[in-house]
């Protein structure tokens, strides 16, 4: 009896017969542009890891719902299940941190390793054509590569990857890491998680972003510096409680701001002894007090009580909530306003994939952009799908 190797062989192509030299020197070079391999090690690894890797050429794309009707032709299933623009998962943010923190080189490293971003890394235009032509919505068969015997299906895309921003407490270093997800399942299949480090680098002389742990530690420091209570007793706040403290990163105006060191200046603000969860402290702003703090090490290095300044009455209408601004009644000089849709919307969402009318694209997001578009599209009759904006 053949093995399962041979098996899979033979159902790749017609009657188990080697595939036709032109078809694998053209997924030779589709996959080598995956890899970007320049040695002649890599070129052959690629083409082999291409014959292994694509079914034979098809006039047109089957449809993997439907039995094929020759027993001795294999239809390739579409298993890939996260499209290549796609957010991270929450498994896959914690396959890249651990990896990222795994390849520290000791204890005191790792622990030290505040993971201030993470997010997925855009693959390049080709990757993005593949997985829509084949694996994923809008299923366009004219994306794929082809050779003269038509189009070549592969069996995968290449793994996602993510880019993580760390920043070193212990040495006040900024990194940059890309990690590639190798493989990422579920708790339900086992929880079998890998990743692998492509590149890290050190960015000299930047601070990244401070981050939520970072900002109650200031909050918390700064409430017990002795000086700091003692100008808000002067100012007649017994209760620290109520004190709000906003670390804002400072700029770069000197030498003594320079972004070698992780400096914030806080801005404070004081809610009234109330017990609405809708209190505006914005409202209250605590003037005249100067604090600089080294996030780093966590300790106050410049304090100043340069100015009395009273604080603002407390005022309900800076609260800006109905009870308290219009004495608990709602406007009775404005119309119901009711959108209904009986037949449901005009819309359709398959995970990051939108349609709407003749509309389609997908929807990503970053920490720092928010909402990102992708690959939109207009289907226009009889010419197709027309790309009209490939990131917005």
């Amino acid at each position: 009896m053949a093995s399962t190797s041979k098996k899979a062989t033979a159902c790749a192509h017609h009657g188990g017969s080697a595939p036709p030299p032109k078809l694998a020197s053209a997924v030779s070079n589709t996959v080598a542009g995956w890899s970007g391999g320049s040695s002649e090690g890599e070129n052959q690894r690629a083409s082999k890891l291409a014959l292994e890797s694509v079914i034979r050429p098809v006039d047109s794309l089957p449809d993997t719902a439907k039995k094929p009707a020759n027993k001795g032709i294999s239809v390739m299933p579409r298993t890939e299940t996260k499209h290549p623009l796609d957010p991270l998962s929450a498994a896959e943010i914690s396959v890249a941190v651990a990896t990222v923190r795994a390849a520290g080189a000791n204890p005191e490293v790792r622990d030290s390793m505040r993971f201030i971003e993470v997010a997925s890394v855009e693959p390049e235009k080709h990757v993005v054509a593949l997985a829509d032509a084949y694996f994923f919505p809008p299923f366009q068969p004219s994306l794929l590569p082809r050779n003269k015997a038509g189009p070549v299906i592969p069996m995968k895309l290449p793994p996602r990857r993510a880019r993580l921003v760390v920043y070193n407490k212990t040495s006040n270093e900024t990194s940059v890491w890309i990690v590639e997800l190798s493989e990422v399942h579920a708790v339900t299949r086992g929880g079998h998680h890998r990743g692998k480090v492509v590149s890290s680098q050190v960015i000299p002389d930047v601070q990244p972003p401070m981050d939520a742990a970072e900002y109650a530690e200031c909050e918390a420091i700064v409430k017990d510096f002795p000086p700091f209570i003692e100008a808000m007793k002067r100012r007649g706040i017994e209760d620290m409680d109520l004190v709000m403290v906003d670390p804002w990163c400072v700029g770069y105006h000197s030498e003594a701001d320079a972004p070698s060191r992780r400096l914030a200046k806080p801005l404070i603000y004081c809610r009234t002894d109330s017990d609405s969860p809708m209190e505006n402290g914005y409202a209250r702003p605590v003037e005249g007090i100067y604090v600089l703090v080294d996030m780093q090490n966590m300790v106050v290095i410049e304090f100043e009580d340069r100015k009395f300044v009273p604080l603002p009455p407390p005022d309900p209408l800076r609260n800006y909530t109905p009870g308290e601004s219009r004495g608990g009644v709602d406007r009775s000089d404005v119309k119901p306003l009711q959108i209904i849709q009986p037949e449901g919307p005009s819309f359709r969402v398959r995970g990051y994939f939108v349609e709407w009318q003749k509309w389609n694209f997908r929807i990503g997001f970053t920490p720092r952009e928010g909402l990102v578009i992708h690959s939109v599209a207009y289907v226009d009759g009889s010419r197709g799908r027309r790309p009209g904006a490939h990131r917005l």
